[in-house]
């Protein structure tokens, strides 16, 4: 067992956390996160103890307690590192998902290398109408013929998703929490016996995320009780085995918020939540009067986490983006590479890193009181990964996925997934499917 954690303690100095609890949280047994350059597995264990300790501060808080009333915890690297590759563990009614499409991947082009994502239909259609091809043979040709920051600009122009690899040094410095106090505290939640409930029994959050970083917020926030509301557009699908992987500890709906009536519903949503949650580029949720400022304007007393791909500041804030997109222009792809081309890290680190830390966020936001808008970006991980997260030496060996593998029900078949690393009893049930739900509290 270790405590005293480097990592640790830089993530909950991030999240304001009080000083010195950062060492009651220790680590034990094997993880399998411990291939590559970059300190990944340090990341891993420190996102998601400082996550385990803001649920606990938030549970002693609602006892009447505080931080010295919470007790030293202990995280299992191994349940860590299945929950960071979540996705990779999943079979739907005993079939593997499908984690990245025909045409998304790394691409030689005329000066260097592109990554694309092409998972979702909308996204696979630009990048064919850009390059004119929809077979990875035709696609690969027509790469090969430009140079790779143009193929990138004239994806990104059409609406979809390409990246051209960097390949000397990182991108800018981002930081990894940004946190504005509103001045006003939320609603006051109910006072609980030691013990007797989980930390966020009560709390309704308003889920606005996607893919894997901000749905992996929000399970985790379900997981520890709170009442988890999903709502997406009718007109932007989402994965089925997405949903599958990500859906746990929560219900979803959707609701058209350009229509008045689906508007006037999502208006009575928000009036009812303590916290929302937010995966969309900056800009998106603005045009429907939705960004952090004008959501606190309205509800002084909400948390308002809002996630992004690329960063709040820069040329490439207002850019959509995803986990490999991030790696790739970042320069992490180059790091993790070798003489046959740009590489990954051994997870989603950067989608899962940040997802447990928006969480911990939250929960540290109400054990405060409420009324704070945080912010957390996918580069913001990746800056804090290459600059900062200390090593801690060579892992435990013999590490093996099985004993935080689990099987339940779900609205897509019996599911094999990877329990929370949070521990506790886990989710009540498997995930409903995507968008079948009615958009109404508990």
């Amino acid at each position: 067992m270790t405590s005293g954690d480097g990592g640790t303690g830089q993530a909950w100095a991030a999240l304001g956390g009080p000083e010195g609890l950062a060492d009651r949280v220790g680590y034990r047994g094997p993880s399998g996160l411990a291939d590559g350059p970059l300190p990944v597995r340090e990341l891993a264990r420190a996102t998601v103890g400082a996550c385990a300790l803001a649920a606990a501060e938030l549970a002693a808080v609602r006892a009447g307690g505080g931080p010295d009333d919470v007790a030293p915890l202990l995280v299992d690297e191994g349940a860590v590192a299945t929950a960071f590759v979540s996705e990779r563990h999943l079979l739907v009614d005993g079939r593997a998902p499908v984690t990245f499409a025909p045409l998304s991947g790394f691409w030689r082009a005329a000066d260097g290398w592109v990554r694309t994502h092409a998972n979702y239909p909308h996204h696979e259609a630009a990048l064919v109408r850009v390059l004119g091809a929809g077979t990875r043979e035709g696609v690969a040709g027509a790469i090969a013929r430009r140079r790779a920051v143009d193929v990138q600009e004239e994806v990104y122009a059409a609406g979809g998703l390409a990246v051209a690899v960097m390949t000397a040094g990182y991108g800018a410095p981002h930081p990894l929490v940004e946190r504005t106090p509103s001045g006003l505290r939320g609603r006051p939640l109910a006072a609980v016996a030691a013990g007797t409930a989980l930390p966020m029994a009560g709390v309704r959050v308003l889920d606005l995320t996607r893919v894997i970083a901000g749905p992996v917020a929000t399970r985790t926030l379900g997981l520890l009780g709170a009442d988890v509301l999903r709502i997406d557009s009718p007109g932007l699908p989402e994965s089925d085995d997405a949903y599958a992987d990500t859906g746990f500890g929560k219900r979803s709906a959707l609701l058209d918020l350009g229509t008045a009536g689906d508007r006037t519903v999502f208006d009575g949503l928000l009036a009812g939540a303590d916290v929302v949650v937010t995966g969309y580029r900056p800009g998106a949720l603005e045009r429907y009067g939705l960004g952090a400022e004008e959501l606190l304007a309205r509800r002084p007393g909400l948390v308002v986490a809002e996630l992004c791909a690329w960063g709040w500041q820069g040329p490439w804030a207002g850019r959509r983006g995803f986990d490999s997109l991030v790696q790739a222009g970042y320069g992490i792809s180059a790091a993790c590479g070798d003489a046959r081309g740009p590489g990954v890290l051994p997870a989603q680190a950067l989608d899962h890193g940040t997802g447990y830390l928006a969480a911990a966020g939250v929960l540290r936001a109400l054990a405060e009181g409420g009324g704070q808008a945080l912010r957390f970006s996918l580069a913001g991980t990746a800056s804090w990964l290459v600059r900062e997260v200390p090593g801690v030496g060579a892992a435990v060996p013999g590490y093996a996925p099985q004993p935080w593998l689990r099987e339940t029900a779900s609205g897509y078949g019996p599911l094999r997934y990877a329990a929370s690393p949070l521990g506790g009893r886990g989710w009540e049930r498997g995930p409903s499917r995507w968008g079948t739900d009615r958009p109404a509290w508990l």
